[in-house]
C-alpha cells in the first residue's frame, strides 16, 4: 500500500487502535501485564524497520484514555472487563484495572518512542506522537467546587496520559484522589517519560458542563465515583444545550470548544505541537433517510467551516497546530454504534457499497484548494 501512494499523500499510521492480539490477551492478560510493553516495542520495531523510510508521522496509540475506560471500567470494548454496577461483565475490577492498563500503555508508548529515537530517528527523520480523545469542559456554575471539578475532568480524561508522557508525572488531581490505586513510575520510567512525544494527536468532538460531586451529593452516574474524579457531566444548563445536538448522543457541535481545548493544551504543555487527528460531524440521518437527504449534508458543511474557523483563531493566538484530519472520508463502522452513525464525506450504500460524494466532500476539497498554501513542517 505504501509503495502505491502518490507523493502527494502523507501516510500517518497508528500502531494500536483499541486492540491487542488475542493470543497476548490469553497468554498474560494483555494490557494488564507489563509484558505488553515489550511486545509492543517489538511490533513497533518491525514497523519502523519495514515502513519507516516512507513514513514521517507515527502515532503509538489512538485514544488509549477512551480504551482504558471503555474496556476496563465499563466493559463495552474487548476484553470487556468491569465490576458489577459498571457494566455486564464476567470478570474485571472497574476501580483498579483502568489504571493498570493505562500505566502499561503509557510505558509501552515511552518504550516505542525511545526505540525510534535511538535506532531510527537519525536515518528516517520522522516524528512520533500519542493521540487522545479530549472534550472541552465548562463549569456549570461559577462556584469554586464546579471550577475544581472541571480541572478534575481534564485530569481524569486526557491529562491522565498527556501529563506522564510530557511532564513525567500523573496529574496532581488524580494522585490526590486515587493515592495508592494509581500505579507509580520508577526512576528509570521517569527518565524515559520526559518529553516522550513530538506532537499531541487530538481527537475533538464535543463539550460538556461539569458539576462537582466531591463536595456535593450526586446520583450514582458515570463520573461520580472516586475513581472517575467525582464529577457529573451534562450537555445542558438551565435547559439550554451547550452547542447544537448532532446525530451522536451527547456530542453537541460547539466549535468554540476546539479553540479553547487547543489553547488549554498550548498553555499546559508549553505549546507542544498539536495535530488534530479527528474532528467530524455525525449527521442525524436514519434508516428512513433517502440518499438525496444524506448527501445534502448542509449541517456538516457548517460544522466543518465553524470548527476550522475556531482552529484558525487558536493558531493566530500562537498555538503550534501542524495539521488537521477530518473524520471521516467514508461512512464507516462506528464501534458500538456499528453502521448506524454516518460521519463520512462520502455516503456508502451498505448493501451495494457504492460511494457517493456528499456536499461536504465538495466543500472540503474547495476549502483545501483555496486555503492550503504550503507544505506542513515535517521536522521540529
Amino acid at each position: 500500500m505504501l509503495q502505491s501512494l502518490s507523493t502527494e499523500i502523507q501516510p500517518f499510521p497508528t500502531l494500536v487502535h483499541y486492540d491487542i492480539p488475542q493470543d497476548l490477551e490469553e497468554r498474560y492478560g494483555g494490557w494488564l501485564s507489563p509484558k505488553s510493553q515489550e511486545d509492543l516495542e517489538y511490533f513497533a520495531d518491525v514497523c519502523f524497520q519495514n515502513f519507516g523510510d516512507r513514513v514521517k508521522y507515527w502515532v503509538t496509540f489512538n485514544e488509549p484514555n477512551v480504551f482504558a475506560i471503555q474496556a476496563y471500567r465499563f466493559g463495552r470494548y474487548p476484553p470487556s472487563h468491569c465490576s458489577k454496577g459498571f457494566g455486564n461483565c464476567t470478570t474485571g475490577n472497574s476501580e483498579t484495572e483502568p489504571f493498570i492498563a493505562a500505566h502499561n500503555m503509557i510505558l509501552a508508548h515511552a518504550a516505542v518512542v525511545n526505540l525510534y529515537r535511538t535506532k531510527y530517528k537519525k536515518q528516517q527523520g520522522g516524528l512520533i506522537g500519542l493521540t487522545v480523545q479530549d472534550l472541552w469542559f465548562e463549569p456549570k456554575s461559577n462556584s469554586t467546587a464546579d471550577k475544581l471539578a472541571t480541572e478534575r475532568a481534564h485530569a481524569f480524561l486526557s491529562n491522565w496520559f498527556l501529563d506522564p508522557v510530557i511532564l513525567g508525572k500523573y496529574p496532581t488531581e488524580m494522585k490526590d484522589i486515587l493515592g495508592s490505586t494509581l500505579p507509580e513510575f520508577s526512576k528509570n520510567d521517569l527518565v524515559k517519560l520526559q518529553s516522550s512525544l513530538d506532537f499531541i494527536g487530538l481527537n475533538y468532538y464535543a463539550a460538556f458542563y461539569v458539576e462537582d460531586c466531591m463536595f456535593s451529593t450526586c446520583p450514582a452516574i458515570p463520573g461520580a465515583s472516586r475513581t472517575e474524579g467525582f464529577i457529573k457531566q451534562t450537555t445542558q444548563k438551565d435547559g439550554i444545550p451547550l452547542g447544537e445536538p448532532t446525530g451522536m448522543p451527547y456530542f453537541h457541535a460547539y466549535p468554540e470548544g476546539l479553540e479553547k481545548m487547543v489553547t488549554y493544551l498550548k498553555e499546559r504543555f508549553n505549546n507542544t505541537p498539536i495535530i488534530i487527528t479527528e474532528n467530524g460531524y455525525c449527521d442525524d440521518s436514519n434508516s428512513t433517510s433517502t440518499i438525496e437527504e444524506s448527501v445534502n449534508d448542509i449541517k456538516r458543511v457548517k460544522f466543518q467551516a465553524s470548527y476550522l474557523d475556531a482552529l484558525s483563531t487558536a493558531i493566530r493566538k500562537g498555538a503550534d497546530v501542524r495539521g488537521y484530519f477530518l473524520w471521516s472520508l467514508l461512512d464507516n463502522f462506528e464501534w458500538t454504534f456499528g453502521y448506524t452513525k454516518r460521519y463520512g464525506l462520502y455516503y456508502v450504500d451498505q448493501v451495494t457499497l457504492e460511494r457517493t460524494p456528499k456536499l461536504s466532500a465538495t466543500w472540503f476539497r474547495n476549502f483545501i484548494a483555496e486555503n492550503i498554501r504550503a507544505e506542513p513542517r515535517a521536522n521540529s
